[in-house]
């Protein structure tokens, strides 16, 4: 039977073919993730908290931060060299699995990658406390780091967390322009591709400009992944996206689609949309009616196309560097994150 690693990463790979050339790299990454997931206190190990840890380690998900972090390394270095990349890819990725356990608390989520979230297992005390030892074993992670490394990695994490408020503060606010929304999904999202980029470099010893180049990258594929998954909580079907659908709406969060909407029309529809499908809970009928008038207006397909026009700035924002087999592969990634279907 295969370990829980390597069947992960199996799937991983079979979703993003980009990353190929960074699969025996991505087992090691989850190999050591999986060794943080592990309690014991005083040496006595505790096999109640030791299962909900399992619990975790059997939910890997498409491990495309650090898939970046690593292809950023090869396209600049052509091969790997220590340790240290596949430890700062590991700690990248156990930041954002400590915002999903934290998001899921916050929105109440049922589903997350085809299984019951932890909260919806446990409770939400266990998810906020699993999340936090999460993130104290990215403390541990990163101590040895590099300084200007362990700068970075602080960064994206203080970034991500002062999106997620910002958001928090604007939910309910459908007078948000599209530019708030961008600025937005770019802390609380796109920071973390774009520092997971920026740290691939970082590690080479890329000069600043190299290096910004991949942040740059990050940046602008990130905000088409974000842009790509509020259209998901929007039209995804459960089964396909592995996750609880509607909650953006539900929980009275704006995102492009709407924001569109709303901007598109005269005050009087205005005041009457946000009555009657965002200023309450509303049915699955009613909800199912905002999705078609959603498609019918265009407001979809032009979310879409922004995600695209950014997926094109990122591409762009690789020009200067060599052509390779790394830099095809992490265009490829840029695309598959604004055409993805889960």
């Amino acid at each position: 039977m295969n370990s829980p690693a390597r069947t992960n990463i199996k799937d991983s790979h079979k979703q993003i073919p980009s990353f190929a050339l960074v699969k025996d790299e991505l087992t090691q990454v989850k190999k050591l993730i999986n060794e943080q997931l592990k309690f014991s206190s005083r040496g006595q190990k505790d096999p109640d908290i030791n299962q909900l840890l399992e619990s975790l380690r059997n939910r890997s998900g498409k491990m495309i931060r650090p898939g970046l972090v690593l292809l950023s390394y090869l396209a600049v270095h052509d091969a790997f060299q220590g340790e240290e990349v596949i430890r700062v890819a590991a700690c990248i990725e156990m930041v954002h699995h400590a915002t999903l356990l934290h998001d899921d608390v916050i929105d109440d989520g049922r589903q997350r990658r085809g299984k019951p979230t932890i909260n919806s297992l446990w409770g939400n005390e266990s998810a906020v406390l699993l999340g936090d030892f999460l993130l104290g074993h990215v403390f541990k992670l990163s101590s040895e780091l590099e300084p200007r490394v362990i700068k970075i990695i602080a960064d994206a994490a203080v970034r991500l967390c002062e999106g997620e408020l910002r958001q928090i503060v604007q939910k309910d606010n459908w007078q948000m322009s599209e530019t708030e929304y961008i600025n937005v999904i770019t802390e609380k999202s796109a920071a973390l591709f774009s520092n997971s980029c920026y740290l691939g470099a970082v590690l080479t010893q890329s000069d600043d400009k190299q290096a910004k180049l991949f942040a740059d990258f990050g940046l602008n594929a990130g905000i088409a992944f974000q842009i790509t998954d509020d259209l998901l909580d929007i039209t995804g079907d459960e089964k396909q996206t592995g996750k609880t659908p509607g909650r953006d709406v539900d929980k009275r969060k704006p995102t492009l689609a709407v924001i569109h909407l709303l901007n598109t029309v005269d005050k009087l529809k205005r005041d009457e949309l946000i009555n009657t499908y965002l200023e309450s809970d509303i049915s699955k009928s009613k909800r199912k009616m905002f999705i078609e008038m959603l498609k019918d207006s265009g407001c979809l397909e032009y979310a879409s196309n922004q995600a695209q026009k950014y997926v094109s700035r990122a591409i762009h924002a690789l020009d200067e560097l060599p052509e390779s087999r790394t830099k095809d592969a992490l265009i490829e990634t840029a695309k598959f994150m604004a055409d993805r279907t889960s």
